[in-house]
């Protein structure tokens, strides 16, 4: 595969992690700055239901975990690409500061290893313009079924229209 069709094929699962997006995930309106296999970049704009001060400026930590598990999977999705199923077995979130700010959150992640049935995560959580005071931190692992239905068999009929 060259490197434009590897940008095809990345952009491609991008926009199928986008589009299966319910519930909080969708309310949460998230948006990717970076898909890559090392790794993905994702912005959560700022909304004020997702606070929990009469100022709307703190958010939820339970936003924020949701946060990074979305993009946990993500990542997962990027770096294994035949993932039919996938589902969290374990999550950390380590609270570094309050995120009491009107900015977006950004936050990367990655895949940093993974078996036949294990990925292995890692991430960090900061405000827009402010990636040095970091949120939060997180990591998890995710139980994975591999084969071609499913993700791979989805982006292919997506690349047919």
């Amino acid at each position: 595969m060259n490197k434009k069709e590897d940008s095809v094929s990345m952009d491609r699962l991008a926009q199928l992690w986008s589009s299966r997006a319910k519930g909080l995930i969708a309310e949460m309106n998230l948006q990717i700055e970076e898909a890559t296999y090392s790794g993905v970049t994702i912005r959560m704009t700022f909304n004020p239901n997702f606070c929990v001060d009469e100022e709307e400026t703190l958010l939820h930590g339970g936003a924020l975990t949701a946060l990074l598990d979305s993009a946990f999977g993500l990542a997962n999705l990027m770096a294994i690409g035949d993932v039919q199923t996938m589902a969290t077995l374990d999550l950390r979130v380590e609270y570094l500061r309050p995120a009491q700010t009107r900015a977006d959150v950004l936050v990367s992640a990655e895949c940093y290893r993974q078996t036949r049935h294990i990925a292995f995560c890692s991430g960090k959580v900061w405000h827009d313009g402010a990636a040095a005071d970091e949120i939060a931190r997180g990591s998890a692992t995710f139980a994975l079924t591999r084969g071609k239905s499913g993700l791979l068999e989805m982006m292919e009929k997506m690349g047919a229209q």
